[in-house]
């Protein structure tokens, strides 16, 4: 089977196969041959691994996956997936692992940090999309409430209301047929996030006889998540500021070997472990991960004064949403759109969509948790039965009359939020769509890059109540009180008017008032961007310019102060783009000189520095899009630098220029116009199923597992269930019909996993893992936090008997199931008859424990320990 592969004259994929399965596989190889080093640094980033290649400064992250358990939860959501979803995604998964060589051939990242490409697992699309959006509602925000209301008060969560670090700044919306020129709808907007190189969405093209989807990909997730094109329907997302992630103050201690967590019942075990990340150049670093009945605890522990976990859906529903992710793209009406974000869980979006029959769609999607009040606001005690999670809210749906905005403003999503972006982008959006009943898609780049600033109003106007200032200070004043607030990158007013708005911040955030904020806590450098004074004044300069909780003198006084601190200076400004440039995250910094930029934080034009503390903007639009449903071919985008992040490739900047001008590059869909470029083979025969895990065993073979099928598989399992060697499973008499009904049932437990076991893709047995605590046996014997139970059958070889087969299998089953480090003990239970089981678990190093009874049988408990971890040199 084969899929093409073209590229238009940017040199975006067109990919085009015979169905969605090697069409995902195209979609894979062809991001790792243009984004082979950004893949793999997402994926170490999901591993908690990234300081191995990029040094120390990456440490905070690593040690923040591991506790958050990122890559667990990932596989845990991977594992809930439907059978056709989580093909679908190992086929993209089949394609990264085959052209990652490629991509990294071109990339001088692998070679300058012998960085070697590894190999990605069925789950780390999901990982990628987790460790991309665990920061994105902002739970950090908590932490630093915390801290201002035991300083200043339980008004002082008012006065520091803030969209925060990376959270706002996105802009969509829709206008229907009535008021464009062409009489059917436009979707246009600007998802806005840390700029990163290479950029945070891919532009990419998805053709098979199913569909034909252009839109923004994620590099890592197969399919078109948040903005995309089927021809017939278009979508688009903002952030819908929703409030979904808790943190529990946790009381731990330290019982023996175990770690026991105080919760509403009183204390229980904690699942408890180390892990090692290892640093460049640096000693490794041991980090204990563990995690109570609320989440896992990512700061503090047992021997710190703290200790504080997090709480969040997909941990709780191992469920992301990409089940909804074919779904969008098999999409034809708007209707379609909704029903396939009825499955969304991570993050929660407000939605757009409009079709070529006229359907529009605006609505929130996502998982938010009912609970106390007080958990979307601070961190709240574990303990306290009132701050349990009680079920989930409803997600709000508006009509569209005419136009519709999304701005991350308080409006539809206001009952599920607590903090949202000022409303002043929204206003704007709206008031200049209003101005015309002719919109055309060139015409919306220039909604893109409006420049207005309506919120240096309160500044302005404390500047203009002035009197008694000096000559120059007066004369500095009225040239701000002239300026026409837009923040153009040509604008020598805008430099003045930021770098007064900087003197403001830096000198709020010096009053007394607020000392004793200024001093960080001693909390992991990873959340210190939500906790530093500086920035949260400066993004909520406008509340802390306008509160009552301040004297009037205490803010007109920085006021002045800080315009006679300019003033005083003589200083000429120059353009705004020369001191307002573009600061891109780099995993490997190559010290550019990047270009200069119009916009401000809460500019329709959301190009977002940190006033107080740098004019550049490391935050802005990482694309931009206009929807066209009249014509898809009249459609429109840009991103920030190009498809291509292989550095010397001419598509690795190419899209830098235009972005920063604000053009926008057309959309091509005509085959004939495109550059056929190759083709990408992929092998699929029969049944293409998906392994959980896959060891290569020297001298024995290939060993690997994936789920099994209860229908599929049922006359294979019952064929060997059935046979007088498989008389102590118990389904000697069972029928086939009873076979597919048992493993049906054990599928559907999210505590029971039956797999069917591999040897060189011949299946060679069963194997089944539990939850002692969700199974009856957990009533013969002591449970301990990380006991994991299994069962395996060996099936009869079709040939000649091989020597130290089944220990071989053994060995390898022991492997994977300890591969997760949230598991201390593996517990089986044979038969007393049993014997020859019996004595293989001893062989395998199992201890034997007490004979217990169950229902069906009499059982020898046998346990093997996790080993120890070495200690570090």
């Amino acid at each position: 089977m084969s899929a093409e592969v073209y590229r238009d004259s940017c040199g975006i994929p067109h990919l085009r196969a015979a169905d969605a399965r090697e069409l995902a596989y195209a979609q894979g190889r062809a991001t790792a041959v243009d984004r082979a080093w950004q893949l793999e640094v997402e994926r170490h980033r999901v591993q908690g691994s990234t300081a191995a290649f990029l040094g120390p400064d990456a440490v905070g992250w690593d040690v923040f996956a591991r506790r958050a358990r990122l890559a667990d939860t990932a596989r845990r959501c991977f594992e809930a997936l439907d059978a056709e979803t989580a093909r679908w995604v190992t086929a993209y998964v089949a394609g990264v692992n085959d052209g990652l060589a490629e991509g990294a051939a071109a990339h001088p990242g692998f070679a300058g940090t012998g960085l070697a490409p590894g190999r990605w697992e069925p789950w780390t699309p999901l990982g990628v999309w987790l460790s991309t959006h665990i920061l994105f509602a902002g739970f950090p925000t908590k932490l630093w409430r915390e801290r201002a209301v035991a300083v200043l008060g339980p008004e002082a969560v008012e006065l520091f209301a803030t969209d925060g670090p990376g959270t706002a700044g996105s802009n969509g919306w829709l206008v229907t047929g009535e008021h464009t020129a062409s009489g059917a709808a436009i979707i246009a907007g600007d998802p806005h996030r840390f700029i990163e190189d290479p950029g945070v969405y891919q532009q990419i093209r998805l053709a098979c006889p199913e569909f034909d989807v252009i839109g923004l990909a994620v590099p890592g997730v197969p399919g078109i998540a948040h903005f995309g094109h089927t021809g017939s329907v278009a979508w688009a997302i903002t952030n819908a500021m929703a409030d979904y992630q808790d943190l529990y103050r946790e009381r731990l201690r330290r019982d023996g070997t175990e770690v026991r967590a105080l919760g509403p019942d009183g204390w229980a075990p904690a699942a408890v472990h180390t892990e090692t990340v290892e640093v460049a150049g640096a000693a490794p670093v041991t980090v204990e991960v563990i995690e109570t009945d609320r989440g896992p605890v990512i700061i503090g522990g047992p021997d710190a004064p703290d200790a504080i976990s997090l709480r969040h859906p997909p941990r709780v529903t191992a469920a992301l949403g990409f089940a909804a992710l074919p779904g969008l793209l098999r999409a034809r009406t708007a209707d379609d759109v909704d029903r396939a974000f009825d499955t969304w869980v991570e993050p929660v979006n407000v939605v757009q969509a409009a079709d070529t029959r006229g359907g529009t769609l605006h609505r929130v999607a996502g998982r938010v948790p009912l609970r106390h009040e007080t958990n979307r606001v601070r961190v709240v005690p574990a303990w306290e039965a009132a701050h349990a999670w009680t079920g989930w809210a409803p997600m709000p749906r508006a009509e569209v009359d005419g136009t519709a905005v999304m701005a991350n403003q308080r409006g539809l999503a206001a009952p599920l939020g607590v903090e949202f972006a000022p409303p002043y982008r929204a206003d704007r959006i709206a008031a200049l769509l209003s101005a015309s009943h002719n919109w055309t898609p060139p015409q919306m780049s220039a909604i893109h890059m409006d420049t207005e600033l309506a919120s240096a109003r309160p500044l302005l106007a404390l500047l203009a109540s002035l009197d008694g200032l000096s000559p120059r200070a007066a004369g500095l004043r009225d040239r701000l009180t002239r300026w026409n607030r837009r923040m153009d990158a040509d604008s020598e007013d805008a430099t003045a008017y930021a770098t007064v708005r900087e003197r403001v911040v830096r000198a709020l955030a010096a009053h007394p008032s607020f000392a004793d904020l200024a001093e960080l806590p001693p909390l992991p450098d990873l959340f210190l961007p939500w906790l530093a004074l500086t920035p949260r004044i400066a993004f909520a300069l406008e509340t802390v310019l306008t509160t009552s909780l301040l004297p009037q003198a205490d803010r007109v006084e920085p006021v002045r102060a800080a315009l006679e601190e300019v003033a005083s200076e003589e200083r000429e400004f120059g353009p705004w783009g020369e001191a307002h440039r573009l600061a891109p995250w780099q995993a490997l910094p190559a010290g550019e000189e990047w270009p200069g930029l119009a916009g401000d934080h809460d500019c329709v034009l959301s190009t977002s520095s940190v006033p107080g503390l740098t004019h550049r903007s490391a935050r802005g639009p990482a694309a931009r899009y206009v929807w066209d449903l009249a014509a898809r071919e009249n459609s429109l985008w840009v991103v920030p630098f190009g498809a291509s992040g292989a550095p010397g490739s001419p598509h690795h900047r190419d899209q830098l220029e235009r972005w920063v001008a604000g053009e926008l590059v057309g959309v091509e869909t005509a085959w004939e116009d495109l550059s056929r470029e190759t083709m990408y083979e992929y092998e699929q025969s029969g049944e293409v199923y998906v392994y959980v895990y896959e060891e290569k065993v020297p001298d024995f073979g290939t060993v690997r597992l994936r789920r099994l099928d209860p229908a599929g598989d049922a006359d294979l399992v019952h064929s060997w269930v059935t046979q007088d060697r498989a008389r102590f499973w118990g389904m000697r008499d069972a029928d086939r019909a009873h076979v597919e009904e048992t493993y049906a049932y054990v599928d559907s437990l999210p505590t029971h996993h039956a797999f069917l076991l591999l040897l060189d893709d011949e299946p060679v047995g069963l194997f089944q893992t539990y939850e002692p605590g969700a199974d009856p046996l957990g009533e013969c014997y002591e449970v301990r936090p990380g006991d994991v139970g299994i069962h395996i059958l060996v099936a009869p070889a079709p040939g000649p008997a091989r020597p130290g087969f089944t220990g071989a299998l053994m060995r390898s089953l022991i492997r994977y199931v300890l591969s997760d480090p949230a598991v201390r003990r593996i517990v089986v239970e044979p038969d007393v008859r049993n014997v020859k089981s019996i004595e293989r678990m001893v062989r395998s190093g199992f201890v034997l424990g007490e004979e217990v009874a169950k229902p069906e049988k009499r059982a020898r408990l046998a346990f093997l320990e996790r080993p120890p971890t070495p200690p570090l040199p």
